[in-house]
């Protein structure tokens, strides 16, 4: 009965302010649920090494791919909810695939704790330089008068690519063929091939491609102009307003993470953000950074619910999921 009863006391303890105040004592472990090399793994890396500089202990990276990152964010809701193992992720990790796949063993929206939102960054239309197109309308007319030809790749079901095709398409009226790959990488080495023909990427991944000449690009999915390129008019300028998407990322933590925890996390990431070094590197590929308002978990959980309810009739209309 002793036993017992020293035992919750311990418990209890070690899930109170006092623990919460002396955490971390070891090492943190980042799940992310792509590749290494991708735009969610750089964005991992940059923004947990500041972290841990701010919180002391090491960021331990763990890439956990497949099923467009739905194996990993349910490794996350199932880890113990003690700080210890937190994930990044994106719209389509933690807002799309809550709608297409069917049997998920977890909640995206209730078993994830917010802890903060990251930066975003809007998609490029990005074709092989074999296209012949000179801007945006010309390409739409091409993919419409060579529909059987054309194939456009994508990171794979529910990734950022695939929710930018879906949308692309949508506005546009075009229909070529969607290719998955898993990844970005190379899905992007087979377009500069010419193996695929078209991408609407992410501009942290494309833009340096486009830089290097190895792919063109037509425009950027966001209402402005990105300050990483200038030059690449907007959708909505190219002559398709309707075509906005700007894939955002996010941290969370397994559900039951102690509230105290969760407030220490979320300033660590709100340093790293403020960090000049930092929002250097995050803005040359491309991303808008949150103001530390947009990043608190009570404004990032609310946003994460609205994006679900504007995508649920998109994604459902599109007839896009997973049994």
């Amino acid at each position: 009965m002793l036993r017992r009863s020293a035992l919750a006391l311990l418990a209890v303890a070690l899930s109170g302010p006092a623990f919460a105040q002396a955490y971390p004592t070891k090492p943190i472990t980042l799940i992310v649920p792509f590749a290494a090399g991708g735009p969610t793994d750089l964005m991992a890396r940059i923004v947990g090494e500041r972290m841990s500089k701010e919180l002391g202990q090491q960021f331990i990276i763990d890439n956990v791919t497949g099923a467009a990152g739905s194996i990993a964010m349910g490794k996350l809701a199932h880890a113990a909810p003690d700080g210890y193992t937190i994930g990044i992720g994106h719209l389509g990790t933690n807002v799309v695939n809550g709608i297409i796949y069917k049997n998920l063993n977890y909640d995206l929206l209730n078993d994830l704790v917010p802890i903060a939102r990251l930066p975003s960054n809007p998609l490029l239309v990005v074709t092989s330089n074999q296209v012949p197109a000179k801007d945006l309308k010309e390409l739409v007319a091409y993919l419409k008068a060579n529909a059987d030809k054309v194939s456009g790749g994508t990171a794979g079901l529910g990734s950022a690519s695939h929710i930018g095709a879906l949308a692309f398409n949508a506005v546009t009226g075009t229909n070529y063929q969607l290719v998955p790959y898993r990844g970005t990488g190379p899905a992007v080495q087979d377009l500069i091939a010419n193996q695929i023909q078209i991408m609407i990427d992410q501009s942290s991944n494309s833009l340096p491609h486009v830089r290097a000449g190895k792919i063109r690009a037509y425009a950027v999915t966001s209402k402005e102009r990105s300050t990483a390129a200038p030059d690449i008019p907007t959708a909505a300028e190219a002559g398709f307003p309707g075509i906005e998407v700007v894939i955002w990322h996010g941290l969370w933590a397994p559900k039951g993470t102690p509230p105290e925890i969760i407030a220490r996390l979320n300033a660590a990431a709100v340093a790293a953000l403020q960090d000049p070094e930092i929002r250097r590197k995050l803005e040359d590929l491309g991303q808008d950074i949150p103001t530390p308002e947009q990043m608190q978990p009570a404004a990032f959980g609310a946003f994460q619910r609205a994006e679900f309810a504007k995508w649920k009739p998109i994604i459902e209309k599109a007839n896009v999921k997973v049994e």
